[in-house]
């Protein structure tokens, strides 16, 4: 645990120095993509920590106000890198299907506008969200589950009034779903584009700018829909509690690696560093 919360905080730290020190990596993309490895920091650094400070107690224990706010923290980043990644394949969608406006439709007033839009809309959302949230416990106050997960920590409270229920629903599929399929709709649209392009040479070079992203939404999003949209039973709570560590510690560690040891840019920005 040690040694993965570390390469998550060098590796995406990394990034962000990157990003900022070569004029290589002054792009849109990495402009995202400096955003989502501070988010990452954010996420890891949110539950790691605490996680292993309490590991070393025979009992482990958190105060409810701690753990409430160890919960919104989680909402919010989790809310913002499911909408951070739909920007970033919105991104790659306009730079391959428009590539001679690209840098007129994608400009710096443009991304900075999309990354505080993202940044503020998560957060509303986060708010309305832990508003809905009762702040007490309605009976047992132990949580089944390595950090305050959400889940976990409805168990533990007198909450399923209608009102609740539907704004948490409604709240859930503008976060998770709805980028989500927003996400498949532009990689289908850029698999169309690339079948235009007649050699494989050029499909091949133009895959290889994408499968970063790819990857990094497979991970993140096939362990959030797990999580958070299937049904719970017994098996799944414990299952979850697995799902939940490599979602939590494990996916931001992966976003980092698979962006420095998979990205060309920036490993060749690396290598002029070291």
């Amino acid at each position: 645990m040690v040694a993965v919360y570390l390469i998550t905080l060098v590796g995406n730290s990394l990034i962000l120095v990157m990003v900022r020190v070569d004029d290589q990596l002054l792009t849109p993309m990495y402009f995202f993509l400096s955003n989502l490895s501070f988010l990452d920091i954010c996420y890891s650094s949110n539950s790691v920590p605490f996680l292993l400070f309490n590991g070393l107690k025979d009992d482990p224990t958190i105060f409810y106000t701690s753990c409430y706010g160890q919960m919104t923290i989680t909402i919010f980043l989790g809310m913002t890198e499911c909408l951070l990644l739909a920007i970033m394949v919105y991104d790659r969608f306009i730079a391959i299907s428009n590539p001679l406006c690209y840098t007129i439709i994608m400009n710096n007033q443009v991304c900075i506008q999309l990354a505080m839009v993202t940044w503020a809309s998560a957060f509303l959302l986060a708010i309305i969200l832990i508003i809905v949230i009762p702040a007490h416990f309605c009976g047992c106050n132990v949580i089944n589950q390595f950090t305050c997960e959400v889940q976990a920590l409805l168990k533990l409270t007198g909450s399923n009034t209608p009102v609740r229920l539907i704004l948490g629903l409604v709240i859930g599929i503008l976060t998770l779903p709805l980028p989500f399929i927003f996400i498949l709709i532009s990689y289908t649209r850029i698999v169309v584009v690339m079948l235009r392009i007649h050699s494989a040479e050029g499909r091949l070079k133009v895959f290889s700018t994408y499968r970063s992203h790819l990857t990094v939404v497979t991970i993140f999003y096939g362990t959030a829909i797990y999580m958070y949209l299937k049904p719970q039973s017994r098996e799944s709570q414990d299952q979850g509690k697995v799902i939940s560590a490599f979602y939590g510690v494990v996916t931001s560690m992966l976003n980092a690696l698979i962006y420095t040891l998979r990205n060309k840019d920036v490993k060749d920005v690396l290598r002029k560093i070291i």
